[in-house]
């Protein structure tokens, strides 16, 4: 068995972690959340969307946290942007990366974005092309990738179509979607293999919701097949609105220290990793939904 000797963390609980809340955190306390979790040595965080607050509440700050948070030149501070009325809010916030984002499953993608995949994809060329304009580094999300909440089948020809499209808008990283966490690791393994015959696994990073407890055992089965870069959110905050059921992010506390055990590095120090999820525990006044974090608080 061979296994990756570094591990890239993304921290998107910010932005896809908090966008599932009911509750509104105060945008002082998500800027001294993100600033806390600048300090953890991890190199990337989604911090927020810029989408329309009538969507998605939650994030209806994003202008005043980009303006108020603490910059470290070492970390790539990212945004979701879904349209050209949200690019032109990432450019004015010098924005240093942005995701675009579209379903594999034509269902959730009309249920999500109101369009179908064609059409997104037309949509989202014309966010690419403004941020290639302005020399913005673009991530690209599919969504759904192994399985949707809809039923509806996910084929395999769908995500390579969007990928290839991702590719020509300039896309350097594309984020294969686990957004109900239906996924285990059979699966994971014949997805990613046919994957990784035709594109290569650096461009690929892995997004795994644990609504079955499987995200830790998806991961391993990624790792083992070259894959070296990962989404988590602190705490395991996380959902999705349009996919009811589906539990939070795996936790970035329970992967770091997973990680570690398996002599895997990564940049991120656990004890300050713990000092920024009892800031989120405290701002939310709810345990999050880390094993980990649950041993280190006793």
């Amino acid at each position: 068995m061979t296994l990756p000797k570094k591990v890239e963390i993304r921290e998107v609980g910010p932005r896809d972690g908090l966008q599932n809340e009911n509750l509104f955190i105060p945008t002082d306390l998500k800027v001294q959340w993100i600033n806390l979790i600048s300090e953890t040595g991890v190199r990337h965080i989604e911090v927020s969307s810029f989408v329309s607050p009538k969507w998605i509440p939650a994030l209806a700050d994003h202008h005043e946290v980009f303006e108020k948070i603490t910059r470290n030149e070492k970390i790539t501070y990212a945004a979701l942007v879904p349209n050209l009325k949200g690019i032109e809010g990432a450019i004015q916030q010098k924005v240093d990366e942005i995701a675009l984002f579209i379903s594999a499953s034509e269902e959730h993608n009309q249920s999500n974005l109101n369009a179908s995949i064609d059409q997104s994809l037309h949509n989202l060329k014309a966010v690419a092309e403004a941020a290639n304009r302005e020399g913005i580094a673009l991530r690209g999300y599919i969504s759904t990738v192994f399985g949707s909440p809809f039923g509806d089948e996910v084929k395999i020809q769908t995500v390579k179509r969007i990928i290839d499209a991702y590719i020509e808008m300039g896309v350097s990283e594309i984020s294969l979607g686990d957004t109900i966490g239906v996924a285990d690791p059979v699966q994971v393994k014949a997805i990613l293999t046919e994957l990784l015959t035709q594109y290569d696994s650096n461009l690929f990073a892995l997004h795994f919701h644990d609504t079955y407890g499987r995200a830790l055992a998806n991961i391993f089965t990624a790792l083992e097949l070259g894959i070296t870069k990962y989404d988590s959110a602190i705490g395991g905050l996380g959902g999705c609105p349009y996919a009811p059921g589906a539990s939070g992010n795996v936790s970035t506390n329970d992967l770091v220290n997973f990680l570690h055990r398996l002599g895997i590095q990564t940049t991120i120090d656990e004890d300050k990793l713990f000092t920024a999820t009892q800031f989120l525990q405290q701002a939310m006044n709810r345990q999050p939904d880390s094993k980990v974090y649950k041993v280190q608080s006793k």
